[in-house]
């Protein structure tokens, strides 16, 4: 069969909504500048789509830092990979100071998050080795660990006893073949909005022999004392041996970094694939991730209006009857039972009746059966809007009862 004829024939399930669902439920044109109030549509809408947490997407500041940086060295600079002709004084900069701000010993700035960690898994494992990740896992995990040419094995998410019976299981592997374990968990998971149970997997270092990698996009900016992540926030960054966070959501930029000890990152710099063989991130983005940790260096501003935001829109929302399940971190998720053409419809009558925007979850991201509205607060939302949400909520209520019942 020839390959054009093939991809005529073969259909994921999210290309199955493509026809219905592309260019409002899916690929929908935002406009506007970056905020908590945008235009969709034709109309203006309150956005709960968009994972600026900290609100520095349209930071006057930060807009003008980077106007002003990519005046002085455009988006070219530096051209080439890190290793070979991509190397600066502020990549390295950045280097020293997150290493500093994460308490590890090194690290490595990276042009791209997804890659980041696929590249990384790459670069840690060999065929003799073993990784055990949790079921939920983001995609750039699972990607990453499909490629493994060794074992690996799934724990049911953040459910110790089963991750306890994978670790068993890993380690009998590797008394047979000479190799390590790797256990992959998240600071935040992004669609249920609930930490890793960190404490509790390093907790099993006491028992098993294994080293842990933390994906920390959601928790980055967003928890500790001053948005060093979710690692911070259960204190165990100590007992972390590899941690990575990317920009896209907290920094309001692209890239990312990782850190480790300097032995790892010396072993990454000189083996991750999308590092050696991409060009290095652009000076503007290197310079505004400078001046965004240093925002969070010097103050807890935009973290603490964050959660004043959070907590009143998950407040609001527990008392008008939603379950928004066990979400410790901003990330909100309403849990509604229904099908994808019920989760179309209440989407499309909150966005045209009420001009709320949110963003729907279904199967198969998560099982048939059940939907998610998923709400992102911001440190640019107002009390406002979320007041405004949660009225809508509330008028919504008899309408998804009906659809759903």
């Amino acid at each position: 069969m020839d390959l054009f004829d093939k991809i005529k024939a073969k259909h994921g399930p999210l290309k199955d909504y493509a026809a219905s669902s592309e260019g409002y439920y899916m690929f929908p044109n935002l406009e506007g500048e970056i905020g908590p109030r945008m235009q969709f549509n034709g109309k203006e809408v309150i956005m709960w789509s968009i994972n600026d947490y900290l609100g520095l997407g349209n930071d006057p500041e930060v807009r003008k830092r980077d106007a002003e940086s990519a005046k002085k060295w455009g988006l070219a600079y530096p051209m080439g990979a890190r290793m070979m002709s991509g190397q600066t004084h502020k990549h390295e900069q950045f280097e020293k100071e997150i290493a500093q701000f994460q308490e590890k010993e090194a690290a490595y700035l990276l042009n791209y998050g997804y890659l980041g960690v696929f590249s990384i898994i790459q670069s840690l494992v060999d065929r003799h080795d073993v990784i055990v990740y949790d079921y939920e896992s983001h995609a750039c995990i699972v990607d990453g660990v499909s490629l493994h040419l060794g074992k690996r094995f799934v724990f049911d998410h953040n459910d110790m006893e089963s991750l306890k019976k994978q670790l068993k299981r890993a380690t009998k592997v590797i008394n047979k073949t000479g190799g390590s374990i790797l256990v992959i968990s998240e600071g935040v998971f992004g669609m249920r909005g609930d930490q890793g149970k960190l404490k509790e997997i390093v907790a099993l270092k006491k028992e098993y022999d294994f080293r842990i990698f933390v994906d920390d996009a959601h928790g980055f900016g967003t928890l500790g004392p001053q948005g060093q992540g979710a690692t911070f926030e259960q204190g165990i960054q100590d007992e972390i041996d590899i941690y990575f966070a990317t920009f896209a959501k907290s920094f309001a930029s692209i890239g990312a970094y990782v850190t480790s000890t300097k032995e790892v990152i010396l072993h990454l710099k000189y083996s991750m694939r999308s590092q050696i063989f991409a060009k290095s991130l652009p000076m503007p983005m290197v310079e505004g991730a400078l001046y965004k940790l240093q925002l969070l260096r010097e103050s807890t501003q935009h973290k603490d209006k964050l959660w004043k935001i959070a907590r009143a829109l998950q407040s609001g929302l527990i008392k008008l009857g939603y379950d928004i399940g066990v979400t410790n971190s901003a990330v909100t998720p309403v849990y509604i039972k229904g099908s994808v053409e019920d989760a179309l419809k209440i989407i499309k009558e909150m966005r045209e009746k009420y001009g709320i925007f949110t963003s729907g979850v279904v199967y198969p991201v998560i099982p048939k059966g059940m939907l998610i509205l998923r709400i992102i607060p911001t440190a640019a939302h107002t009390m406002k809007e979320v007041e405004e949400t949660i009225e809508v909520f509330k008028k919504m209520k008899p309408f998804i009862a009906a659809l759903t019942k």
